[in-house]
């Protein structure tokens, strides 16, 4: 069964339909994606929640375990190889 989902309305104004409580806006999502590095390669989900927990460098990545990384809410095992080959391409791994 399909959750129902709510209109809302962002803080720069721009609706969208959730069936969550998620705050996260699509349009702003998009607007903010990087269009370079890791984070860019990334869902928008995997990408918000990595920078949440101030995770913005692969320097900062590396310092993480894959199951730490899982266990962050937005991130799903199809973002690990991914990250897991950005990681080394600069020579660097989860911990």
């Amino acid at each position: 069964m399909l959750a129902e989902k709510r209109l809302k309305v962002c803080e720069k104004g721009h609706t969208f339909y959730k069936s969550t409580d998620c705050p996260s806006c699509p349009t702003c999502d998009q607007e903010n994606k990087p269009s370079s590095g890791f984070l860019s390669k990334l869902s928008s989900p995997a990408r918000n929640a990595l920078v949440h927990a101030g995770i913005d460098t692969l320097e900062k990545l590396a310092m993480y375990t894959e199951k730490d990384i899982l266990k962050m809410h937005g991130i799903g095992p199809a973002s690990l190889p991914i990250m897991r080959s950005s990681l080394e391409e600069e020579g660097l791994s989860f911990k």
